[in-house]
């Protein structure tokens, strides 16, 4: 235990530092790290580097090369640098890395070298030019913040969603600040800069200079500012050598110490843990890496080589060219267990456990002093939180064996606690291999699983490790669609990127891989594989998606449409039908769309429907090429009443209706509308010589005009004229003389001649007009077969009953028996019985 405490470093009387290896680096770069414009992404994130040239004015016309690492010194991306001088690198939460250039232009590449889209931070940098740049972190995006040739800062939130901001102008600044740094509080970006002795705060709208509490006198410049990761605490090293540390808003002093160095150091960063009490920051220098916090001395290191830091949410990443390192403060549980003649319950747990492993008898005594201190389970939560913060495999084993000891004598322990940290442990190592390259602690796990596991999954999709995210997917049993579905989709995509493999290798290689597996969209990875310029292997991928409506969309993009219609079709959607033939007929001209149409029976269908009630004109069009003449015939029918109002265009109409459905060879429809032409005339001049509405009514309601308006001669004349039948004509004036009640004409009407629908048609329709007194006369010229359903209308119960005893008709008696009701009727009633009765026996 000694020698595993040999590199803690105390900072004070309540806290230690420890230094350890991440990774031995074997990048073999071929510049120093101080010539290089030089990004390291945070949690474990990867490293870029770029010669920065441009300030030897013997190199200017030497393009440098962009080279991209893991945390390793894996090598992941190198390019040659065709663009403009860089100012500034910086990685987006993303792992985007952004450059940006002296023009004010922003370049974005992926993690692989792919560029992937540029931005402009407006004239005004393009004009002034940029002198500084900061990327900056925040939970809503990573930002720009650029210091201009004329002074000004202009800096956009959140690049994702660009809305560039010009800060307030500085009173009275000439030159560039010493310093200056971004501070983020409450959703809302400020500048923070240094000019001499003072400093100015930048908000959206105002410039306010600011004084930090409790500072030393005699500062005459700061040469240095770092905010701290969650940017709560800033820190301000001045030229007396004072280093200032308190709240990122100034109003509350930490600590301040004195360096005893008033060189400006390279970098100065924060160091330290959530929900510590203890704050620290790094400062280094050229050679030198100091520690300084609340404490009289600070822990110095020296540096061998030229070195860059990191900050991390728990610590400090340092990388040289030859080592990656991690500085942070020993974890309190780790503390508590390992520091020298510890008596807390974790680190007598930890000797109990290796005493068991030797068959020692102390195993017994150790275990005892826990358990009447009654601090076991106390004990067991050490060594689990202390196997978190381990970096060796080796030293997280021997806790959670101690773990797993201390448990056996616990009833009632939950394991959720254990199992989990097993999980994750081994989820971190695994990352943390060399060949992968992602070196994050237990903290920076904890922090991303308020952010889901999906993050470090995107992270490990993002470096094309693919087998090892189905790995982890299936180790913590993810939801397919969530995990392994998600990751066959990446790897699908990046699948269509291989242009050396023929297409048809491709699309099989990729179903034989997902299948019909739930959650991956074909049409997706058939995107990816078109906007890659592969528009073949997009179709052949789009034949496995089972959803028309998402392989329709694409095919019309990809300007496929008689394909699309074809998939429109076969999926029996009329919405997707209809929007593939709008697609046509705005990209086709009218011919070709029209022929399209007639080897498409169904959208031939449909469009005519969607005709019918938004393009008219385009409908005839469709019937002419067709030749289809009986609908033709029907579409000039329609037009001549709906469109025309005048009865020349509407006679025009018809006729060219007529003509048509004697090209469709369909007389009857013919006749038809020629006969409906003429009564078009014969109602206007109805209209001229008698006056009244007679346009638009049927045969029948303008034969019963006439006769309301006492026209029955030209009634009968247009009954002629039109062939309609005695019968039909008899209905028409019975119901017409009854409406208006003209009972004398009727009757004589009735003389006429023998009616050709009987008389109980004039009995039912006096009756309607309660005139019994009329039916009566009608009654009694009904014949035999209709003579008791008569005398019932008109109320003669009893001469019914007569008549239908006398028929013996069964139909007739149960009639009459229905009408019986009430006592007067029971005579009657008897009657219609006997009747019956004898009926039956017969």
């Amino acid at each position: 235990m000694d020698c595993y405490t040999a590199n803690w470093n105390p900072l004070g009387d309540s806290a230690f530092y420890r230094k350890y290896e991440l990774y031995s680096m074997d990048w073999d770069l071929k510049e120093e790290l101080k010539d290089c414009l030089v990004a390291a992404a945070p949690y474990g994130g990867p490293i870029a580097l770029l010669r920065n040239c441009w300030r030897k004015e013997k190199s200017a016309s030497v393009r440098p090369v962009l080279e991209i690492y893991s945390a390793s010194g894996m090598p992941l991306a190198s390019l040659l640098w065709k663009s403009g001088p860089v100012v500034a690198l910086g990685w987006s939460a993303e792992e985007e890395l952004l450059c940006v250039q002296e023009d004010g232009a922003v370049l974005v590449y992926g993690l692989h070298g792919d560029f992937r889209r540029h931005f402009s931070m407006g004239n005004e940098v393009l004009q002034n030019r940029v002198l500084d740049a900061r990327i900056f972190h925040t939970e809503f995006g990573s930002g720009v913040a650029i210091l201009t040739g004329a002074y000004r800062f202009t800096l956009s939130s959140n690049v994702g969603d660009l809305k560039l901001r010009r800060m307030p102008e500085v009173p009275g600044l000439q030159s560039a600040p010493s310093c200056w740094t971004t501070l983020c509080h409450d959703r809302v970006t400020h500048i923070l800069l240094a000019v001499g002795p003072d400093l100015y705060l930048l908000d959206h709208a105002t410039c306010s200079a600011v004084t930090p509490a409790g500072l030393a006198p005699g500062v005459s410049s700061f040469l240095q500012m770092a905010v701290s990761f969650t940017y709560r605490y800033l820190a301000l090293f001045t030229d007396t050598g004072y280093i200032w540390m308190g709240t990122a808003s100034l109003k509350e002093k930490l600590c301040e110490f004195n360096c005893n160095i008033r060189a400006p150091p390279k970098q100065m960063v924060w160091c330290s843990r959530p929900r510590s009490k203890e704050r620290a920051v790094v400062v280094a220098w050229e050679r030198r890496l100091m520690v300084v916090g609340n404490a009289p001395e600070s822990i110095q290191f020296v540096l061998d080589e030229d070195s860059y830091l990191v900050p991390e949410l728990d610590g400090v990443r340092i990388f040289s060219r030859s080592t990656h390192e991690f500085l942070h403060e020993v974890p309190v549980a780790s503390e508590e267990i390992f520091k020298i003649a510890s008596m807390a319950p974790g680190a007598l747990l930890l000797e109990a456990q290796k005493e068991y492993e030797k068959e020692s008898q102390k195993a017994d005594e150790y275990l005892r002093e826990i358990q009447e201190l009654g601090q076991l389970t106390q004990a067991v939560q050490q060594c689990i939180e202390a196997a978190g913060h381990e970096h060796q495999p080796d030293m997280q084993k021997s806790l959670l064996r101690a773990a797993s000891f201390g448990k056996c004598f616990l009833d009632r322990f939950p394991p959720d606690t254990f199992v989990h940290m097993c999980q994750d442990l081994r989820v971190l190592n695994a990352i943390r291999d060399y060949h992968i390259g992602i070196p994050l602690t237990y903290t920076q796990k904890y922090r991303y699983k308020q952010l889901t596991i999906q993050v470090l999954l995107d992270r490990l999709v993002l470096r094309r490790l693919y087998p090892l995210a189905i790995q982890i997917c299936e180790y913590l049993r993810l939801p397919e669609v969530q995990g392994v579905s998600r990751i066959l989709a990446h790897w699908a995509c990046y699948k269509v990127q291989q242009k050396d493999v023929s297409d048809e290798d491709v699309a099989r290689a990729i179903n034989q891989k997902l299948g019909d597996t739930p959650g991956v969209s074909y049409s997706d990875i058939a995107a990816r594989a078109y906007g890659c310029g592969r528009a073949e292997l997009a179709i052949k991928l789009l034949e496995y998606e089972p959803r028309s409506g998402e392989q329709v969309p694409l095919l019309l993009k990809m300007k496929r449409s008689k394909l699309a219609l074809s998939k429109a079709i076969e999926s029996g959607d009329t919405d997707l039908v209809f929007t593939v033939l709008l697609h046509l007929k705005n990209e086709l001209n009218r011919g070709d769309f029209f022929m399209t149409l007639r080897n498409q029976p169904m959208a031939l269908s449909l469009y005519r429907q969607f005709c019918k009630h938004q393009e008219l004109d385009t409908l005839k069009d469709l019937y002419n090429q067709d030749d289809n003449h009986q609908e033709l015939g029907s579409f000039h029918i329609r037009a001549s009443y709906a469109a025309e109002e005048r009865i020349e265009g509407r006679v025009a109409a018809l006729q060219t209706a007529a003509d048509a459905f004697y090209k469709a060879k369909n007389e009857f429809a013919a006749k038809a509308t020629e006969d409906q032409m003429r009564l078009l005339r014969l109602q206007r001049r109805l209209e001229d010589e008698l006056g009244g509405r007679f346009l638009d009514l049927s045969l029948h309601d303008t034969v019963t005009t006439l006769i309301l308006g006492g026209h029955n001669k030209r009634a009968e004349q247009l009954a002629r004229d039109f062939r309609i039948p005695d019968k039909r004509l008899w209905w028409l004036k019975l119901a017409a003389l009854a409406d208006l009640e003209d009972w004398e004409e009727l009757e004589k009407f009735s003389k006429s001649k023998k009616s050709p629908i009987g008389y109980l048609p004039f009995v039912e329709i006096c009756m309607k007009q309660h005139n019994k007194h009329e039916a009566k006369k009608y009654a009694s010229r009904v014949g035999p077969e209709q003579k008791v359903k008569a005398l019932l209308l008109v109320g003669d119960v009893a001469q019914a009953a007569d008549v239908a005893v006398e028929h013996r008709n069964e139909t007739e008696l149960s009639l009459v028996l229905s009408h019986c009701t009430g006592a007067t009727d029971g005579a009657i009633a008897d009657k219609i019985q006997r009747a019956r009765a004898q009926a039956q026996k017969k």
